[in-house]
């Protein structure tokens, strides 16, 4: 019976009252519960904003609390060790093991199907390389740069201070600054937390210019120029767009906006703080190029790039027709994947926009392979980096070097609780409530970043030894297998096309490229479909 809870309750209440009465003053302890439950009951009746209540009044409110911990009953009951997302089990252990000094060993073997659809492996050698002794790195910095920065093959990915807490980012950057390795700051701006534990950093410029704009959210050269002189600011990245939100502005609404974000981000109290979709310091390839140049004579010669998710195929094309025109080059250019995280999202945005890392990395390569730049330029690669296979696989396909942001969370402390938006991080690491970043203790987490740092790179030199190699750099496509059927196996150099050095600037033998490479203009981001 629809009513049966409603009725037990206030039958019970009405009994228990009774019996208080009449009896002994011990019988009025339960009506603590139960009066309570029989107003919901009334109220769930009444109200109209629940259909399910009105029906089943009080035991309805069951199915909200059971809706409400799902997530975590089906996370640590239900789903297998493989078949999490975004991170299933096996790879958030690995991180957290290697985040805290223990090895990350798995015994008895695989529970990957290595037979179906999604395996994927690297070719071993039967003349396996000794190990190297030294972590790679990379030199990023073409002609017009005055100050190349030697880059760790591993660093910390794009995350703002206002998405994260305080206590995250300095233990971030604390670990980067024992590893030697670079820590992005994201688009909210330089705080007074990345700064001060001396970590090396790449100051991510973003579409509302934070730390160095206007009152109107324009672009303030003098700011910047102010900014970047830091010592720790190394490299400089322009974020044209994000894998989890390409094309997607965001708000930062006033109530969120304390005075030390105010002051990182120059923006003032007590107003909303806008992130537009687009840049308003260029409108055509030709224009970022420009901006490219203006900000790497602003910022002393330090090496600036982009950062992408990449969209449509012939906007990349233009730019490079733009690089070509003019010769201004990018130092580097960051390739972000559609299954990149955010700290929030729409459902569209997240799942069904964004070209995925995988297919957006091959396609930038061949890009500036086709048109001889691939040399004069490196590329760096973000989307669900957290193992030095997944290191490994980018290398070969184009990477120079990788970015990784929820595994550098994890090893700070994030559960993959998923409630990055709700500013009620249960461990500190994405909120601004003082109370629960106190949870976040920075010399201990400061000191996990470290090891998954280092950790995963001793990896990477042994993968690349087995491998028979002496450097990631000389991974290629034909080293990375994978299964295209379930009966055929296939290199990603046979699975994919990959351009010769300068093939779209004669007759490209590939026709989709051909295509793409006359709808591009340097003049224009627009496709001429003639």
């Amino acid at each position: 019976m629809r009513y049966s809870a409603f009725i037990l309750t206030v039958l019970l209440t009405l009994l228990f009252f009774i019996l208080g009465l009449a009896v002994d003053d011990w019988f009025f302890w339960p009506l603590l519960v139960l009066a309570p439950l029989s107003l919901l009951g009334v109220w769930d009746l009444v109200q109209t904003r629940h259909s399910i209540t009105r029906s089943y009044p009080i035991i309805a409110h069951l199915r909200f609390l059971f809706e409400m911990i799902r997530p975590e009953i089906h996370q640590y009951f239900i789903e297998s060790n493989i078949d999490g997302r975004p991170f299933n089990n096996d790879e958030r252990s690995l991180i957290y093991e290697r985040s805290k000094n223990i090895d990350g060993l798995k015994p008895f073997g695989t529970e990957l199907d290595v037979y179906g659809d999604e395996y994927e492996w690297l070719n071993h050698s039967m003349a396996p390389r000794p190990r190297s002794k030294e972590l790679f790195r990379t030199t990023v910095g073409g002609p017009e740069c005055k100050q190349p920065y030697s880059c760790s093959i591993l660093n910390i990915s794009a995350m703002s201070f206002g998405a994260l807490s305080a206590n995250a980012i300095m233990a971030l950057n604390s670990g980067a600054k024992k590893g030697n390795f670079y820590h992005c700051t994201g688009e909210g701006g330089v705080s007074p937390y990345h700064l001060k534990p001396g970590g090396d950093l790449v100051w991510q410029i973003g579409t509302g210019y934070f730390g160095c704009r206007n009152h109107d959210g324009t672009f303030n050269p003098d700011l910047f120029q102010e900014q970047a002189a830091h010592e720790s600011v190394k490299m400089i990245e322009i974020k044209i767009s994000q894998g989890a939100k390409p094309g997607h502005g965001g708000v930062l609404p006033a109530a969120k906006i304390t005075p030390e974000i105010a002051s990182t981000r120059k923006v003032p109290m007590g107003e909303d703080c806008i992130s537009p979709p687009g840049h308003s310091t260029y409108s055509t390839p030709i224009g970022l190029c420009e901006y490219i140049a203006q900000l790497r004579e602003l910022s002393g010669g330090k090496p600036v790039g982009f950062k992408l998710c990449i969209g449509h195929p012939s906007e990349f094309l233009a730019i490079c027709k733009a690089m070509m025109q003019t010769g201004i080059l990018p130092d580097f250019i960051t390739v972000d994947g559609g299954e990149g995280g955010t700290g929030a999202a729409p459902l569209e945005f997240s799942d069904n926009m964004g070209m995925p890392l995988k297919t957006g990395l091959i396609f930038v390569h061949n890009a500036l392979v086709g048109c001889n730049l691939r040399d004069k330029i490196k590329i760096a690669a973000a989307g669900k980096v957290s193992s030095a296979f997944t290191m490994a696989r980018c290398l070969a396909i184009g990477a120079d070097w990788c970015n990784a942001a929820r595994g550098f969370m994890m090893s700070v402390g994030c559960i993959q609780a998923q409630a990055c938006h709700t500013n009620e991080c249960p461990v500190g690491v994405a909120t601004q409530d003082k109370g629960r970043q106190r949870a976040l203790v920075v010399p201990d987490k400061s000191e996990r970043a470290y090891n998954f740092h280092h950790n995963t790179m001793e990896a990477l030199t042994e993968v690349i030894a087995a491998a028979g190699l002496d450097h990631p750099n000389e991974l290629r496509p034909w080293h990375i297998y994978l299964r295209s059927k379930r009966t055929e196996v296939l290199s990603y150099y046979e699975a994919f096309d990959f351009l010769k050095p300068g093939e779209l600037l004669e007759d490209c033998p590939y026709p989709v490229y051909s295509k793409l490479w006359d709808l591009a203009s340097a003049e224009t981001f627009e496709s001429h479909h003639g």
